[in-house]
């Protein structure tokens, strides 16, 4: 077989430049598959922690016009065996200035165990504590983005900034720093994805003049069921403040789910099309070895005439078909993987790759350039010796 491989290299060196540009559509074909899996891959990591980041990591409760969101609901909450965690919400669009930087901002207003629920990632300082809460203290967490274009760094702890709140610039001191999600999005869109800003919900109930939230949201225990877990707490709710539908449950796990699927729906749609690619590479296979076939005829008709079998003349067409595969589709398999990862770098986030698209299209191209081989090389096995012999070329 090692005879066969060598032979079949050596032939198609013969027509390097031909062969080279077969290669390169195949790698162009497997990378560019291998990209668009990648790309995938990041989408949906980049997409888990955004919406985690945001609290959508499990269920959030609000109420309808005829029902409020208060501390006794809260607490009834708290009391669930099925829940893990609860925490009130309360969301504001707002503006925050500091020194002569002025951005929009989200601002939250959530309580001590904010991190345990919407996943804060703190990089300087700390989070919010019960005293922060318990007190109204002005104190509040900003995106590591604002500092740095507020203040020229990332650290900022102990600064001030003015947030726009209940109508009124109120100064607050800044107690720690948050990286917000992956930051992909807002690598893509900039000015466009809001700062976002923490403070204590009390705090913000205080400046809007109101003693409800906006919402609830709710870490569930593990192994309970989110729909179930929400249908419950809305039915108790209701129950205990004898109205009908008054609360709503939100499961976010779904709808994360729903957007991680219609994103990998995306990816086996883009993923077929870099397959055409594929096949046309690998007709070119096919078109390279039926000019190999034309140019080599006299040689075939040589080697017939002196026994060589069927077989032999098969395997070495098909040797070469391979060979041809094989080398485009592990130099795209590279190409592709590495062109993530700089991407990747470039843009400042983590990439697991997905092996299983770049190896399926790797193996797509090889047996699809075999099989484009065989008629060529069942072309030049079928070649009688003393017609062979008789081509002018």
């Amino acid at each position: 077989m090692i005879e066969r491989i060598s032979f079949a290299w050596r032939s198609l060196q013969r027509k390097r430049g031909r062969s080279l540009l077969t290669i390169l559509g195949i790698v162009i074909g497997v990378a560019s598959v291998t990209v668009i899996g990648n790309i995938s891959q990041c989408g949906s990591n980049a997409l888990n922690t955004e919406m985690d980041s945001l609290g959508l990591s499990g269920l959030t409760i609000s109420a309808s016009s005829s029902a409020l969101l208060e501390q006794e609901t809260l607490e009834t909450i708290q009391q669930s065996s099925q829940v893990e965690q609860a925490m009130p919400v309360m969301m504001q669009t707002t503006s925050v200035s500091a020194r002569a930087q002025q951005s929009d901002a989200l601002l939250w207003g959530v309580d001590e165990n904010a991190n345990k629920i919407i996943s804060i990632d703190v990089l300087y300082g700390r989070g919010l504590n019960r005293q922060d809460v318990s007190l109204q203290k002005n104190v509040c967490l900003i995106d590591e983005g604002f500092s740095k274009a507020a203040f020229g760094r990332s650290n900022s702890i102990g600064k001030s900034v003015s947030i726009l709140c209940g109508g009124s610039q109120q100064t607050f001191t800044i107690v720690g720093i948050v990286k917000t999600g992956s930051g992909l999005l807002q690598s893509f869109m900039g000015s466009y994805i809001p700062s976002f800003i923490y403070i204590p919900y009390t705090t913000m109930q205080s400046s809007l003049g109101r003693n409800t939230f906006d919402q609830i949201a709710v870490r569930i225990a593990e192994g309970e069921d989110a729909d179930w877990v929400g249908k419950n707490l809305t039915e108790t709710l209701d129950r205990l403040s004898g109205v009908q539908d008054g609360y709503l449950s939100n499961n976010l796990v779904k709808q994360k789910d729903t957007l991680a699927s219609i994103l990998n729906i995306l990816t086996l749609v883009l993923s077929a099309v870099g397959a055409v690619s594929l096949l046309v590479a690998s007709l070119s296979i096919m078109t390279v070895m039926l000019v190999s076939v034309h140019e080599r005829t006299r040689e075939i008709g040589i080697k017939k005439a002196i026994g060589a079998q069927r077989a032999v003349i098969l395997q070495e067409f098909l040797w070469e078909a391979l060979l041809l595969s094989f080398t485009g589709a592990v130099i795209g398999v590279i190409v592709g993987t590495g062109s993530s990862y700089l991407g990747a770098m470039m843009f400042g986030i983590s990439l697991i790759p997905r092996m299983d698209i770049a190896l399926f299209a790797a193996g797509f191209s090889i047996v699809s350039g075999v099989i484009f081989g065989v008629y060529p090389a069942m072309k030049a096995a079928a070649l009688l010796p003393i017609d062979a012999l008789r081509t002018d070329l």
